[in-house]
């Protein structure tokens, strides 16, 4: 038998060797802003959580210096790229790479998606405290590409009307962010650039104090929480490049948008996950102030220009025909310049709008649509013939989803012109050409005129049938997992189930033989003596066919349906339901069940699931303790508009090795256990809203709390 099992092992082994090894592998290039040892820290468990959503891909990061990160694209050795703004701008004309999602940086407690530049200098340098007081001094930055680490500051200098590489003394490159801070730490330059959060966070890490640095023209009143020099700006996007497959990349968009929060993947890489794509047309408008690329040809030919160009015509004053031929020339010559700069600013963004997976549509104040992109055709089948000019109300919204009409006057799109205020839906449906609806997500923002008055929307949208289908599939496959679970519950039960069933089929058997014993005895007057037997037989029947309704309600496979639940009538029936179990392990309950509690809008078999799980697992956890101090306690209470719900028993406890663990699918303290009860409990009770966490007691054992909404809140079934 030994033997058998070390075959079935080893079967099993290099089955998930063999299927390990066909997982395809996919590359995402990172900006090692920070160096490659930092990059490859923060970044793994991205690739591993997406390798773990999507199992038939194995993804990895691969560090990019600044100088490698456009070979990287051009050579197609990345099939994801995440950088900075302003080389995403560059690599989305260059290359056709387009974002597929951003960044939300962490911070403390909260969540940013914008960011900025830090210009700092040691804290005893009192003399510099503003941009003019950099003038004659050295100045150290990350990289003549990085946004945060140079171009913003840069772009303030200007704004001051500073010329950093005539008035200031020196400006070097580092390469990475944290050799600034030092380099400005030990004296060897006057100031340096990084971006904001890189104090901080080195400051967390005990490389340095913040109070042995100065931020120069620091910015506050924007509520911004973290030290920055500069306007903010758009964080970092996710973006696929040119080759990868759209259906891979909206996989991964949808996996990155359901990354919660909390995800160790998030708190490894110190996000707070991620959101759509955002409009990073300030970054647009940095590169194009500075003239970097790529609109380092989009400078216009000016009067200065001229003067230097024709300053011999004009000093050797020509007759006024030689002047007149030169104004005409250079009036021709601007127009030329004029027209070749349009023409590239025009192409500029339909690459951008084409390069955008995403649908994007303008729509003016009556409603008609102004232009579209090549996705939004290919998402709707609409052409952009058939689209412009006409009502996309009408077109495109005229439905809702459960086909009811959708009045003009209640559509988010109207209403972003009418009250100049951006909007985000994240479940709707829009109308394709062949009649199908497709669930969308969009924003909706108010566009102006020259006069800066509101001239229509814009809308931002992407189909998220995939998302709601891997959604819909992960219900059903924990539906499942919850059904084997009450089955394998109920295997476990047997016994005192039987035993609790016996009773009342025993009570039945015997007061059915006693009657027929009356009856032949041919005694007389023993009618009422019968009646009051048979009553008793009734009442055993009803108790077990009670017992049997229960136990078919609990492990039927149905999907159960929503509705208005009595918690503390479900905790008393589960109670009856555990008696013999609770009689056979010696151990004392105690209920502390709070009378006034409402109604909750919950499933009320999953619920009775969760407390099933919860209790025999206190159950079990007090078998090795001696009978005298066997204690279970289930309390309901309300706090807040919460139900508070606590299972405590009294026996050994958890490991602290196994209280990070212990909710992770096949994780358990049983020698016999399969690991999913408290996973799939813990999912029931997200999906109704609520949470369930470990609590450490004041003494001995195990304290479950769980805490669900009141009401019937706006949550999927």
């Amino acid at each position: 038998m030994e033997s058998r099992r070390q075959l079935g092992a080893l079967v099993l082994l290099l089955l998930f060797s063999t299927l390990a090894s066909a997982r395809q592998p996919i590359s995402i290039g990172v900006l090692s802003h920070r160096g490659d040892e930092a990059t490859l820290y923060h970044w793994s468990g991205t690739a591993d959580y997406l390798s773990e959503v999507l199992p038939d891909y194995q993804f990895s990061i691969m560090p990019l210096a600044f100088e490698q990160v456009d070979v990287a694209v051009e050579q197609g050795m990345v099939d994801f790229i995440l950088v900075n703004p302003a080389i995403y701008v560059n690599l989305e004309v260059r290359h056709r790479v387009s974002r597929i999602a951003t960044m939300r940086n962490r911070v403390g407690d909260a969540a940013y998606n914008i960011f900025g530049g830090v210009l700092f200098a040691r804290a005893e340098r009192y003399d510099l405290n503003s941009l003019e007081d950099l003038k004659g001094g050295t100045l150290l930055a990350v990289d003549e590409s990085s946004l945060g680490g140079y171009m913003m500051v840069l772009r303030e200098f200007k704004a001051a009307g500073i010329e950093p590489y005539r008035e200031l003394q020196e400006i070097s490159f580092a390469g990475t962010h944290d050799p600034v801070v030092m380099a400005v730490r030990e004296g060897r330059v006057d100031a340096g650039i990084v971006r904001s959060d890189i104090l901080e966070r080195m400051a967390a890490e005990g490389q340095i104090h913040l109070n042995e640095f100065r931020i120069i023209n620091q910015q506050s009143g924007d509520g911004f929480p973290l030290l920055h020099s500069t306007r903010l700006y758009p964080e970092w996007p996710f973006s696929k490049v040119r080759h990868t497959p759209n259906r891979l990349a909206r996989a991964v968009s949808v996996a990155l948008a359901e990354m919660p929060e909390e995800h160790p993947a998030a708190l490894r890489g110190n996000y707070a996950g991620w959101t759509i794509p955002l409009d990073y047309q300030p970054v647009h408008d940095l590169l194009q102030e500075l003239l970097l690329p790529p609109y380092q040809y989009s400078r216009q030919f000016t009067l200065l220009d001229v003067w230097q160009r024709y300053w011999a015509w004009l000093f050797g004053g020509l007759v006024l025909l030689l002047i007149m031929g030169g104004l005409t020339t250079w009036v021709l010559r601007l127009n030329r310049e004029l027209s070749h700069a349009k023409q590239r600013l025009e192409q500029q963004h339909a690459l951008i709008l084409d390069s955008v997976a995403d649908g994007i549509y303008g729509v003016d104040t009556q409603g008609n649509s102004t232009f579209v992109n090549p996705a939004m055709e290919r998402i709707t089948g609409w052409s952009a013939e058939e689209l412009i000019g006409k009502n996309q109300h009408q077109l495109l919204h005229h439905t809702r989803a459960d086909g009811s009409p959708f009045p003009m006057a209640e559509c988010p799109v109207y209403h972003t012109f009418r009250d100049d205020q951006s909007r985000y839906v994240d479940d709707d449906i829009f109308w394709c050409k062949d009649g199908r609806g497709i669930p969308v997500e969009y924003s909706s923002n108010p566009i102006r005129d020259e006069n800066d008055r509101i001239s229509g929307a814009v809308v931002v949208f992407r189909d998220i049938t995939a998302r709601k289908m891997a959604a819909e599939e992960a219900r059903q496959h924990q539906i499942e997992l919850a059904h084997i679970a009450r089955l394998s519950t109920m295997g476990e039960m047997a016994s005192g189930i039987a035993h609790e069933l016996n009773q009342p089929l025993s009570a039945i058997s015997n007061y059915t033989h006693g009657s027929i014993r009356m009856l032949k005895s041919g005694r007389e007057g023993i009618r009422e003596e019968l009646i009051e037997v048979m009553e008793r037989v009734a009442s055993q029947a009803e108790r077990a066919g009670e017992i049997i309704r229960q136990l078919r309600r609990f492990i039927r496979k149905e999907e159960p349906e929503r509705s208005w639940v009595d918690i503390n009538q479900l905790i008393r029936e589960l109670v009856g339901f555990l008696q013999p179990e609770l009689r056979k392990a010696g151990i004392s309950l105690k209920l502390e069940l709070d009378e006034g509690l409402p109604p909750l809008w919950a499933h009320d078999i999953q619920l009775e699931q969760v407390l099933l799980n919860l209790t025999r697992n206190a159950i079990e956890a007090m078998q090795d303790v001696p009978a005298s101090h066997r204690h279970l306690l289930i309390r309901s209470s309300q706090f807040d508009g919460q139900l508070l719900l606590l299972v405590e028993d009294s026996g050994h406890g958890i490991d602290e090795a196994l209280r990070e663990s212990i909710f992770e699918p096949f994780v358990t303290t049983k020698a016999q256990g399969m690991g999913l009860g408290l996973s799939i409990s813990r999912g029931i009770i997200e999906a109704h809203g609520g949470r369930l966490v470990l609590e450490k007691p004041a003494a001995k054992g195990t304290r479950i709390r769980i805490s669900l909404p009141f009401g019937k809140e706006e949550q999927g079934d």
